[in-house]
């Protein structure tokens, strides 16, 4: 049982642990607490009345549009039937009908939309040519006379719309005037779709429909729709606030408020926080100077961003810490020089064990398993693969024989110890030597192109055939599949010249710099993909010095890689040996 408790005490404990924040953590709790959720909150609650506020504002135009629609309605009708009383009485002074409808012909395109005058006599015929009218998409207004006969105008509900809207051609409000049947007279910004949503929403009990007043109606409260209905004339104005609209309005300006609101925010956590930031980034300069010199790190020194808030205290630490490290490395400077060389010396055994216990096993264990394959009582061998397996034994052999040759060469050339017996000789039977101890792989055929009267040259010829069968074998290991290896032999300004190519990609300046290094690939070991020991091209520079030669290596995009050496010709040779000598 105390042990139950005492476990419950040590979470509880670990559970509200108090932890001390950093002075970053405390400035944004600070910034949290003071500015962030104070301005969000203010921000919200400004939108919202903002948005009350445009919404009322959009209900409030959409109720003036529709008045303005409706006093040009009763304009252009009052407008009508006074013309129409014109005509009426002008009918009256003529006494033939011939007159009249002379008259008649004359002035009916005279007024705006009008298009028609004519002289019917009576009502059903009135009704008659409403009907026909209304059909053609065209309005009907007419005026009984004195003598019971009936004066009718036909309007073109086209020139209509544009008398009764050409104050609102900038307006993106839909609006529709519905006649005595609902049937539609005239519209602004007329949409199929918007139109008959609206129609189906007016409301249909008319103890609610009230005439001369407008009307707000839908179900999108951003969205307003407002309606009047008229007596005279008997007609119903519907105004639509399209979607385009109430975004322009209502989230634009919400989005200017939420963007004032972070504005503000900022800048207040700006001013707010410059002061804490430089003190901030002064201290940490501070910590990673500690830091440093706790690991060893006595170069380092502390550079403050100092500034009218820069405290004076910290500037002195600051400057007293500088002095300290300065001390520290005088006193070490000596102690990491030593390291180095140590360090260097190490690195170097390092890269010879890796190198030769790596280039070592692969040979000795194909070595271990062919012969143990030949030794089997128990396994009939024919002579195929007897043989196969005896060249391959042999192959590793040599293979084993030339990386022991470059690892017994690198302490010659390390302690200047290296001897050559320099005499003339052919580089044709050189390179086929050569050619014949290097194995190529995905067909890249080693082309040797010399002239059979290429001179003879000044040379060791053992120490030769180890340098092209280096070359070789570096250009096989790195060349792209199917391609050659060109060899190639000239003369130039009397110096014999060999060149060594093979297609590979090319190789940076700086690390084509770096190859006649020791351990130097080009893969290196956490990413080998190519046997070898790094020392090829290192041996080759070293063989080919001692011979008085000269190489070069080249890189483009014709050739990926080019070595170039240049011999000196057996007399060249003799006049330099009398000059030394």
């Amino acid at each position: 049982m105390k042990r139950k408790l005492a476990n419950l005490r040590r979470r509880f404990r670990k559970f509200f642990h108090f932890k001390r924040l950093k002075i970053v953590e405390q400035n944004v709790i600070v910034l949290l607490v003071a500015v962030i959720i104070p301005m969000t909150i203010g921000g919200v609650v400004i939108s919202n009345i903002n948005q009350k506020v445009v919404r009322a504002q959009l209900r409030q135009n959409a109720s003036l549009i529709a008045g303005m629609v409706s006093t040009e309605i009763d304009f252009f009708t009052n407008s009508v039937l006074k013309n129409l009383e014109q005509i009426k009485t002008a009918l009256s002074y003529m006494k033939t009908k011939e007159e009249q409808y002379i008259y008649l012909d004359s002035i009916s395109g005279m007024a705006f939309g009008r298009e028609k005058l004519d002289i019917v006599y009576s009502k059903y015929e009135v009704d008659v040519l409403k009907n026909k009218n209304k059909k053609e998409g065209r309005s009907t207004i007419y005026l009984q006379m004195d003598n019971g006969r009936y004066l009718v105008a036909t309007y073109n509900l086209d020139d209509l719309d544009d008398e009764l809207f050409k104050a609102l051609n900038d307006d993106k409000r839909q609006i529709y005037v519905l006649g005595t049947d609902l049937n539609l007279i005239a519209s602004h910004n007329f949409d199929g779709a918007v139109f008959e949503e609206s129609f189906n929403l007016l409301p249909k009990n008319k103890a609610i429909s009230r005439y001369e007043t407008p009307v707000v109606y839908g179900k999108i409260k951003n969205e307003p729709l407002v309606y009047i209905k008229k007596r005279s004339p008997e007609i119903t104005i519907i105004v639509n606030t399209p979607k385009s609209l109430t975004d322009q309005t209502i989230y634009q300006s919400r989005l200017k408020i939420i963007s004032m609101v972070l504005l503000v925010a900022i800048a207040i956590i700006g001013l707010g926080g410059l002061h804490s930031y430089s003190l901030y980034m002064n201290i940490r300069q501070l910590f990673k100077g500690i830091m440093a010199v706790a690991k060893g790190n006595y170069k380092r020194q502390i550079r403050l961003i100092t500034s009218a808030f820069t405290p004076y205290e910290m500037v002195f630490l600051a400057s007293e810490f500088n002095k300290m490290a300065g001390q520290l490395q005088n006193t070490y400077l000596k102690l990491d020089e030593t390291n180095k060389e140590l360090n260097s010396m190490n690195e170097f055994r390092k890269n010879l064990i890796d190198t030769v216990s790596h280039e070592l096993r692969t040979p000795l264990t194909s070595i271990q398993g062919y012969t143990s394959r030949l030794l089997r009582q128990d396994i009939v061998i024919d002579e195929e693969m007897k043989l196969k397996s005896l060249r391959i034994i042999k192959e590793q052999t040599e293979r084993l024989k030339h990386l022991i040759e470059d690892l017994l060469t690198v302490p010659d050339i390390e302690q200047f110890r290296l001897r050559t017996a320099i005499d003339k000789v052919w580089l044709q039977d050189i390179m086929e030597n050569a050619r014949t101890l290097v194995k190529t792989k995905d067909r890249n055929d080693i082309i040797i192109n010399m002239a059979d009267n290429f001179p003879q040259v000044s040379a060791d010829k053992e120490r030769l055939v180890q340098v092209f069968v280096n070359l070789f074998e570096n250009a096989v290991k790195y060349s792209e599949p199917y391609t050659s290896i060109v060899v190639e032999g000239l003369i130039e300004n009397d110096v014999p010249t060999i060149r060594v190519r093979n297609k590979c990609e090319v190789i940076p300046q700086d690390k084509l710099e770096q190859l006649f290094e020791k351990f130097i690939r080009l893969d290196d070991n956490t990413t080998r993909t190519t046997r070898g020991t790094g020392l090829g091209l290192f041996i080759v520079k070293a063989l080919v010095d001692a011979m008085d030669a000269e190489i070069a290596l080249a890189s483009d995009e014709e050739w990926g890689f080019t070595v170039e050496i240049k011999f000196k010709l057996p007399q060249q040779a003799e006049v330099l040996n009398a000059a030394r000598s």
